[in-house]
């Protein structure tokens, strides 16, 4: 056993540190490389200063005390300097990237951020009669990663987790300079998934873990595994064929956070375009919520390390703040990442090589009819996507222009679909962008109306006959009274 301040660390925290140390290690080889004159700090860790450092010392070595930031300075860290010189667009082929480019430590405002989120409390709904289950962030992760190393015979899954990273919308929260929304967590758990029994171990884990964190005075005689995946769980999906990763989402309220666990053994790709490319590595910051009572400041932090699977961070973090859109290979991308290209530009984001991207978006297109070729599948999909990513009035003032938007780019760039295909598809998105409209009238005619009856909208729509459309206010008509008492004589 080894002491952390006044805790003391088992083997598997030995190898958390252990892990960090190697994170921290490589970032530094980069920093040397590049700049040859790294300033040493003689406060900070033992792991930024001498690679390792005495093992009395090697417990603590992920906290940052006065001036840890030259290291990060020097080299950008993650929201400084931009390094654009390692762009590759060409057709069809990989971005050769030193492997060290896409590591890089987050400056102290985005640890606080990412402090921030993990700190955040959770509200996962639960279906019928099953309470919410509002809990920390760090404090579910927590739990989760307890199940799956938990010993069998003790109700776990008795696996090992190699690294625990925040993904997705929320990693580009911590990482961005302006405010970034985020419509789910997203937590990547890397663990071995080689046979159909890992896959169930996973599940039985997380159905476990939501059983432990019922609030108190919950009766637990009755409640079943079953049960608690109908009450709480929103999607599961498992993938074996290749890759091998399975994904659980936690919760069933529209307009609130989804928590996204995902759990990866093998994933070929792993981000649509470089703004949703960044991994935050979370082991050193759950490391240091168990070794410190001190409260994180700015002359006391841990190193936390980002990547990018985009591959070059700086160059996704220079798109993530310019608000550019880049990517490679969409024809990989399930769907084609056809559906956030579209709700990228309807953002504000900008093409980083305009004439790049229009031949991308052939690729895109393509692949979106390979993978739902049928009218319906593409009714389903591009509904369900407005559901969940439109969320707010804001956001659904956004849906027509973004339909309109998508109907542009397939009309433009499919060379996939034989004629009537292309008119059926276009039909259907122009559908659905009318209806939208049809609602957001109505909306707004209801917020302007404020004394009278409201006037009601019609729509109609014959995309599959005659591609026409159109709505009209329905005037509502006083009611008429029938004053008859009798009825009257037959004069025939």
């Amino acid at each position: 056993m080894q002491i952390c301040g006044s805790l003391e660390i088992g083997e598997e925290r030995q190898r958390l540190v252990a892990m960090m140390e190697s994170l921290c290690q490589v970032n530094q080889t980069k920093t040397n490389h590049n700049n040859n004159t790294t300033t040493k700090n003689n406060n900070t860790c033992n792991t930024n200063n001498n690679n390792g450092g005495s093992n009395n010392n090697n417990n603590i070595d992920s906290i940052n005390q006065n001036n840890v930031n030259n290291v990060k300075n020097e080299n950008g860290g993650g929201g400084g300097g931009v390094n654009n010189s390692s762009k590759c667009y060409k057709d069809n082929q990989d971005c050769s990237y030193d492997p060290q480019q896409r590591l890089a430590v987050l400056s102290f405002e985005q640890v606080r951020r990412l402090n921030d989120v993990m700190n955040e409390v959770v509200c996962i709904h639960g279906r019928g009669n099953f309470p919410t289950l509002e809990v920390r962030l760090r404090d579910l992760v927590t739990v989760v990663r307890s199940k799956l190393e938990q010993d069998p015979t003790n109700g776990g899954a008795g696996m090992r987790v190699k690294d625990i990273r925040l993904n997705g919308g929320a990693a580009s929260h911590v990482l961005a300079t302006e405010s970034q929304p985020y419509n789910d967590l997203d937590l990547i758990f890397a663990v071995e998934l080689t046979s159909a029994r890992h896959f169930d171990r996973v599940k039985a884990a997380v159905l476990g873990s939501l059983f432990d964190l019922l609030p108190e005075g919950v009766s637990r005689k009755r409640i079943t595994t079953c049960s608690l995946k109908e009450a709480y769980v929103s999607k599961m999906v498992k993938v074996n064929d290749g890759d091998r990763w399975s994904l659980i989402s936690l919760g069933n309220s529209r307009g609130h956070r989804n928590v996204e666990l995902k759990f990866v053994d093998t994933m070929k790709r792993q981000f649509e375009f470089s703004v949703d490319s960044f991994q935050i590595v979370l082991d050193s910051l759950l490391l240091f919520y168990e070794c410190s009572k001190l409260p994180i400041g700015e002359n006391f932090y841990p190193t936390v390390v980002g990547e990018s699977v985009y591959g070059d961070f700086q160059e996704a973090l220079y798109h993530l703040h310019k608000k550019l859109i880049s990517t490679r290979h969409p024809e990989e991308i399930r769907g084609g990442g056809l559906l956030k290209y579209c709700n990228l530009l309807v953002k504000s984001y900008k093409p980083a090589l305009p004439d790049y991207i229009k031949t991308l978006e052939r690729y895109m297109c393509s692949r979106f009819f390979i993978d739902f070729s049928d009218i319906n599948q593409q009714q389903a999909k591009l509904e369900n996507y407005l559901w969940n990513h439109f969320v707010g009035l804001e956001e659904e003032s956004l849906k027509y222009q973004y339909l309109m938007l998508l109907h542009s780019v397939v009309e433009e760039s499919t060379v996939c679909l034989m004629g009537h295909e292309r008119r059926q598809t276009l039909g259907l998105i122009e559908n659905l962008a009318f209806q939208v409209l049809c609602q957001e009238q109505q909306r707004l005619n209801n917020q302007q109306v404020t004394t009278g009856p409201q006037t009601t909208y019609l729509y109609a729509s014959g995309f599959t006959t005659n591609p026409g459309f159109y709505y009209a206010p329905v005037i509502p008509t006083a009611c008429y009274t029938c004053t008859c008492t009798s009825w009257m004589a037959c004069s025939s």
